[in-house]
């Protein structure tokens, strides 16, 4: 069986008022750290581990959007941008992550928002995009569970300055980022490499969004909605032994039912204690906890680059100091023979199929959804044909997703304009807009004339896009089909 069906070409458009847009993160295209009452974020002082990010690079400059706001916004009414998702700081609007309100950092994003009003631009504004204040790492962080309760604080504060302005609210982006890749395997902010720790800060990210949901539908005004934003990645079996296949089920559950199963199946995952259950006795949770979480939101966001490969392994990492505290048996690997980006990342856009489709199968009450990144990664060539095929490829998949019964509603392009890519610093590309950090100076690269095009005229052709893995309804999120049929091991 081929990867592609050979149906006839057909010209298929997105429907009349899906939503078109970018995305961006405060830390990531923000700079200014130390101006006008901003506090440390845990990026912040990350950035200052010898080691953990390349070169040594940080986020004190970045894109300077924080000067640089208003080029930007005319960058996106060029575009044609029919929405905005940026991501508020924390710690510029409150520097100790709790008490004092900085008014001077409220005021930047009520600037930004009321330009995106004035240009025709609705903002989407995620509340945290990982920048935690430093303040409430130093008291704990995401591991306890005050900081939930300060997230929802945070969140009032958010909505009594821009309520009027903002219709459109997300509270978390990537929680297993946050929790998983910071407290677990040490590689984004904070560093840490815990086991229960991490697990903590998983439930404590899904409780702080339930208690801050509470808390905007409190004060929300008719018409203004709540979204989350998670990162979904199918996970594929690298054969169909039931090794490779156990492998899988677990790789998906610390990526995706983890997050998914208490927001939208009004349960935590049913496998967490027979997988965690080494590393933590889950005292962290509390009985209501299941309820607060569960909160119905008017939205799901998802975040999607590549699928997940995965094959059973022992945990082979012979030096200590590289070990993380989730030893699940099982590793990701590169198919045989595999398109990829400019990054080395696996190109697969049937997998944002199967994640849409599968979300939808899995999830019967399921909110509308919003991609709300997918993007392409390289060196920041200007003439960049390899994200143009990726974002057309991805919106192909979209469309096909749609006609399947997913619910899409929109689609924001990650990302606006090169940034700091966290870890990989600035030698990693995603902008449809190249910067030159060295003068600021900003140039439209040829995918955002593309995109700029397709926004005005949305249509996708054929052939459609159709892997063996999504030929009829996909139920469960570890998806697809064996890279072959080998014996494991082989």
């Amino acid at each position: 069986m081929t990867a592609t069906d050979e149906r006839p070409a057909m010209l298929r458009t997105f429907p009349a008022g899906f939503v078109w847009g970018t995305a961006t993160a405060a830390y990531q295209i923000e700079g200014a750290v130390d101006d006008d009452g901003r506090g440390p974020s845990i990026w912040d002082t990350f950035c200052r581990v010898p080691g953990a990010v390349a070169r040594g690079e940080s986020g004190d400059v970045a894109c300077d959007h924080y000067h640089r706001w208003q080029e930007d916004v005319d960058l996106m009414k060029d575009l044609g941008a029919g929405a905005y998702r940026f991501s508020v700081a924390w710690p510029r609007v409150m520097p100790d992550g709790r008490g004092p309100v900085n008014r001077r950092g409220l005021d930047f994003y009520r600037r930004l928002v009321d330009a995106l009003r004035e240009g025709g631009i609705e903002p989407y504004v995620t509340l945290y995009h990982w920048d935690l204040p430093q303040a409430l790492e130093d008291r704990g962080g995401w591991r306890v569970r005050d900081t939930a309760e300060r997230f929802a604080d945070y969140a009032e504060v958010m909505y009594e300055s821009l309520g009027e302005s903002v219709s459109n609210w997300i509270t978390l982006n990537e929680p297993y980022c946050s929790s998983i890749v910071g407290y677990g395997e040490g590689r984004h902010a904070p560093g840490a490499k815990e086991g229960e720790g991490a697990l903590a800060a998983a439930h404590h990210l899904l409780l702080g969004h339930g208690l801050a949901v509470a808390r905007l539908r409190e004060m929300a005004r008719p018409g203004q909605r709540i979204g989350v934003t998670l990162n979904m990645s199918p996970t594929v079996p690298v054969t169909s032994s039931p090794q490779d296949v156990d492998a899988a089920r677990r790789m998906d559950l610390l990526v995706n039912r983890q997050f998914t199963e208490p927001l939208f199946g009004g349960a935590y995952a049913a496998d967490m204690a027979e997988t965690f259950g080494r590393i933590t006795d889950f005292a962290f949770r509390r009985d209501g906890d299941l309820e607060i979480i569960g909160r119905p939101v008017d939205y799901l966001g998802v975040n999607y680059y590549y699928r997940l490969h995965v094959e059973a392994a022992p945990y082979e990492e012979a030096d200590p100091a590289l070990r993380t505290a989730f030893d699940l048996g099982a590793r990701t690997v590169s198919p045989e023979h595999a398109r990829t980006s400019g990054l080395g990342w696996v190109v697969e856009p049937e997998g944002l199929y199967e994640t849409l489709v599968g979300l939808t199968s899995r999830y019967p009450d399921l909110p509308p959804v919003y991609i709300t990144e997918n993007g392409y990664g390289d060196d920041g060539v200007l003439e960049d044909e390899g994200r143009i095929d990726y974002l057309r490829d991805h919106l192909t998949a979209t469309r096909d997703a749609m006609e399947a019964g997913a619910d899409v509603r929109g689609y924001f392009c990650w990302s606006l304009m090169d940034n700091f890519e966290w870890a990989r610093g600035y030698s990693a590309r995603f902008g449809i807009v190249h910067v030159d950090y060295e003068t600021q100076a900003r140039t439209p690269k040829a995918s955002f004339h593309w995109m700029r095009d397709f926004i005005a005229d949305p249509v996708v052709t054929g052939p459609v896009t159709v892997s063996p893995a999504t030929t009829g309804p996909v139920d469960i999120l570890v998806a697809g089909t064996p890279r072959s049929e080998r014996p494991a091991g082989d």
